[in-house]
C-alpha cells in the first residue's frame, strides 16, 4: 500500500492553513478572484476603487466560462449599480406587498403564468413546488436584500 499524496493546488476542498501576505508589504490580500487584474501599484484611486468593490463583496469570481459579471468601473457606478439594484429589490418587495396569495390550485397557475418574474426570483429554499410562496416570507426576504444594499450604500458613500 502507498499512500496518495494530496496537492493543495488540485484538491479544492482543502482549507488555506496560512493566509496570503502581499510580497511586497507583507500585509494580509484579499482573495479577489481569478479574473481580476491589479492596477499598477501606484494608481491609487484604482486600488481605492478595488477596495471599495471588496467592501460589497463583488470580487472577480467565476468558473471561467462567462467572467464575474458586471463589475462597475468606479466609484459614481458603483453606487449607480447599487441603487439600480435597490430599486428593483423595491419594486419586488412592492409585488408581494400588494399580492394575495392564490386560494386553489387554477388560481396559483394563473398566477404563475402571470407573475413568474416575481416568483422566480425567491430563492429556491425559501419557496416550495407544492405551496404558494408566503407573503409575508417573500416580504422578510427582500427586505433582508434592501437592508444588505443600504449597508453597502452606506460604506461606499462613506469612503
Amino acid at each position: 500500500m502507498f499512500k496518495r499524496k494530496l496537492l493543495k493546488d488540485v484538491n479544492r476542498d482543502m482549507n488555506e492553513t496560512s493566509p496570503a501576505k502581499c510580497p511586497q508589504c507583507g500585509n494580509l490580500m484579499a482573495d479577489m478572484g481569478l479574473d481580476f487584474k491589479a492596477p499598477a501599484s501606484k494608481d491609487i484611486k484604482s486600488w481605492q476603487h478595488v477596495k471599495s468593490l471588496y467592501s460589497v463583496g463583488i470580487t472577480f469570481h467565476s468558473c471561467g466560462c462567462t467572467g464575474p459579471g458586471y463589475i462597475p468601473a468606479d466609484r459614481e457606478r458603483l453606487i449607480a449599480f447599487l441603487r439600480e439594484k435597490m430599486l428593483a429589490f423595491q419594486q419586488q418587495l412592492a409585488f408581494w406587498r400588494a399580492r394575495v396569495a392564490p386560494g386553489d390550485k387554477a388560481a396559483r397557475d394563473r398566477e404563475i403564468s402571470k407573475s413568474w418574474e416575481y416568483l422566480a426570483k425567491i430563492p429556491r429554499v425559501r419557496r416550495s413546488k407544492k405551496e404558494a410562496v408566503s407573503n409575508e416570507e417573500a416580504k422578510k426576504y427582500w427586505l433582508e436584500r434592501i437592508y444588505e444594499v443600504e449597508q453597502k450604500l452606506s460604506l461606499v458613500e462613506g469612503q
